[in-house]
């Protein structure tokens, strides 16, 4: 890959591109995920904070810790919605019934999931339906108080309403957490990102606001992938 971009803070940065450009794996490399598969290797620095998490030392559960990630299709674990939420904080030793609740509570209501599913937390995650599903994931990362949240294909897998349900978060998300996201959604760029990266075999070929990217792009391949000619 060829990548130099900043993600800014308090920002939803997105990534488009045609399938098989790395946007994905360029996701990944922001929490280390892509040290999970055999033979992967990195080169590069990524500064988050003012430190670079690709060093050998970094310490990968911490980093994911404050780098929360949401994937393409909604993966609530096979437990309860209620357990679902404590899972990580109890991951990060946190024991207090009173915290875990309140936690709990919290992080659903960010996740603006609460009032549908508060009384029933002790029902199975799986009884969701996709799109509650999805933001019951988000409710999970959040549970842990990063502070970046990525979002790989979102809403992929979701109807129009859960999409906009979704796209709505992510806007109220960015208030708190910084937002970095993955679609092929030209549209869905458009409307929610305040950033967006065009990627094309493995290189960024163009970074700039939404509306100059997809207004007046300075690449002509840019113009054409956004103008529907190619992609």
């Amino acid at each position: 890959m060829d990548i130099n971009l900043p993600i800014r803070k308090n920002a939803i940065t997105a990534l488009i591109g045609p399938s098989g450009c790395g946007k994905s794996t360029l996701l990944r490399v922001f929490n280390r995920m892509n040290d999970l598969i055999d033979g992967t290797k990195m080169t590069g620095i990524v500064f988050f904070d003012g430190e670079n998490i690709c060093r050998p030392e970094t310490d990968v559960l911490a980093l994911r810790k404050r780098v929360g990630m949401i994937f393409q299709k909604p993966n609530p674990f096979p437990m309860t919605i209620k357990d679902n939420i404590e899972y990580g904080p109890k991951l990060h030793g946190v024991k207090d019934r009173r915290e875990l609740d309140a936690i709990v509570e919290e992080s659903l209501r960010k996740a603006v999931l609460w009032d549908e599913v508060k009384d029933r937390l002790n029902t199975f995650a799986m009884s969701l339906s996709g799109g509650q599903q999805q933001r019951l994931c988000i409710a999970r990362a959040l549970s842990i108080n990063p502070e970046v949240l990525l979002m790989d294909e979102p809403t992929s897998a979701l109807d129009p309403i859960a999409t906009a349900k979704i796209e709505g978060l992510a806007l109220e998300l960015k208030k708190e957490y910084t937002v970095v996201t993955v679609t092929h959604n030209m549209q869905q760029a458009r409307r929610i990102s305040d950033y967006t990266g065009f990627m094309y075999l493995g290189r960024l070929e163009e970074f700039g606001k939404t509306n100059d990217i997809f207004e007046s792009p300075k690449s002509e391949l840019t113009r054409e992938y956004v103008s529907g000619i190619f992609g």
